[in-house]
C-alpha cells in the first residue's frame, strides 16, 4: 500500500490501525510533546488545484510536527498556468526526490492517475466530485471517540450528496462497520444511480431523516460544482434541509452533528447550533490533525510494520 487515494483500499484492519497511531500521536500531544521525528528526512509537497484552509493546513502542520519538510504549490503558482498538465508537473515534482505528494485536484480521478504515475506516495486530499478518504476517517475517528464503537451505527447525510466526495468516501468508510446510511437532500442534489454509493435509504425527507440517528452529517452546498440552479433559494434549502428549531427538536438529544466544513451559517446550519453542544465539528477539525499524522506514518511504514498492536 504505497498510496491512500480512496477508503476502498483499506479494510477494517487497516482502518483501525490508522485510529490506533491516530490515538497515540493525540495522547502524546495532549501530554505536551509537541515534535516529533518520524518523518524526519522525509519531505512532503502539497500540490492543491482547488482552494482550502483545512485539509491544506493540517496537512502540512501534520508533516512539520512528525519532523517533515512541507513544501506548497498551489495552480496559481505552478506551470499549469503556462499550460502544462498534471501528469508532467507532477512529474516534474516527482524527480526532486519528493516522499510525499498531497494532492488536491477538480477532477476526479486525478489521484490514482498521479498515483500510477509516480514513486512518490500520494494522498488523496480531494479529487473532484470522488472522494476525500482522510475527511472520511476523521469523521469516523470523532464519531469512535464520542460514541466509544463505530459498530452498527444509524447515519445520517443531509444536504449536497450530488456533488460531495465526503460523503462517498463516508459512506465507504461506514458500511465497513456495518452502519446503516441514510442520504438525503433535494430530488436535484441525489445522484442519479444513487443506490450505486452503498447508502441503505435514499430520501428527501429531512424530518423522518434526523429521527433516530446516532449521527446526522451536514453537507456544504458546493456552489463551485454547480452549473445551474439545483434548489429555488437558499432560504427555501434553509427551511427544507438545513439544522434549524424545528428539525433540532426532531433529533435524539444525544445525537452528533457534524459538517466538514466550511459551513454556510443559517443555510445547512443556524449559526447557533455550529458551536452547539450536540455539535462536533471543531472535534472533527482537531482530529483532521492527528488523523493526517497517523496516515502519514501508517504509509511510510514497511509492509510488515503496518500491523500496530493496541
Amino acid at each position: 500500500m504505497k498510496d491512500l487515494v480512496s477508503i476502498s483500499e483499506l479494510s477494517k484492519e487497516n482502518i483501525e490501525n490508522i485510529f490506533q497511531i491516530t490515538k497515540e500521536y493525540k495522547e502524546r500531544f495532549k501530554d505536551g510533546e509537541r515534535k516529533f521525528s518520524d518523518l524526519k528526512g522525509y519531505s512532503i509537497l502539497l500540490v492543491f488545484f482547488e482552494n482550502s484552509t483545512r485539509t491544506r493546513t493540517s496537512f502540512e502542520l501534520a508533516g512539520k510536527i512528525l519532523g517533515a519538510d512541507t513544501i506548497n504549490i498551489s495552480s496559481s503558482s505552478s506551470s499549469v498556468k503556462k499550460g502544462e498538465n498534471l501528469y508532467d508537473t507532477v512529474k516534474t515534482l516527482e524527480v526532486m526526490n519528493t516522499d510525499f505528494i498531497i494532492l488536491r485536484h477538480y477532477m476526479s480521478g486525478a489521484a490514482s492517475i498521479v498515483g500510477r504515475s509516480v514513486r512518490s506516495r500520494v494522498i488523496n486530499a480531494g479529487d473532484g466530485t470522488n472522494e476525500h478518504p482522510t475527511q472520511a476517517l476523521l469523521d469516523a475517528f470523532t464519531i469512535l471517540e464520542k460514541r466509544g464503537s463505530l459498530e452498527g451505527l444509524n447515519v445520517a447525510i443531509i444536504g449536497d450528496i450530488l456533488h460531495s466526495r465526503v460523503a462517498r468516501s463516508n459512506v465507504k468508510l461506514l458500511k465497513k462497520f456495518g452502519a446503516k446510511i441514510t442520504l438525503c437532500g433535494p430530488i436535484t442534489m441525489i445522484p442519479r444511480f444513487a443506490s450505486a454509493l452503498g447508502a441503505d435509504y435514499i430520501t428527501t425527507d429531512a424530518d423522518e431523516t434526523v429521527r433516530d440517528k446516532d449521527v446526522v452529517i451536514f453537507l456544504r452546498i458546493q456552489l463551485e460544482r454547480q452549473d445551474k440552479p439545483y434548489f429555488s433559494t437558499l432560504n427555501e434549502y434553509s427551511v427544507l434541509y438545513g439544522l434549524n428549531d424545528k428539525r433540532i427538536g426532531l433529533m435524539r438529544k444525544d445525537t452528533l452533528i457534524m459538517h466538514p466544513g466550511p459551513v454556510n451559517r443559517g443555510v445547512e446550519i443556524k449559526s447557533e447550533f455550529v458551536y452547539g453542544g450536540r455539535s462536533v465539528i471543531l472535534d472533527q477539525v482537531e482530529n483532521g490533525l492527528f488523523v493526517r499524522m497517523a496516515v502519514y506514518r501508517y504509509l511510510s511504514l514497511k509492509d510488515g510494520e503496518k500491523k500496530i498492536n493496541s
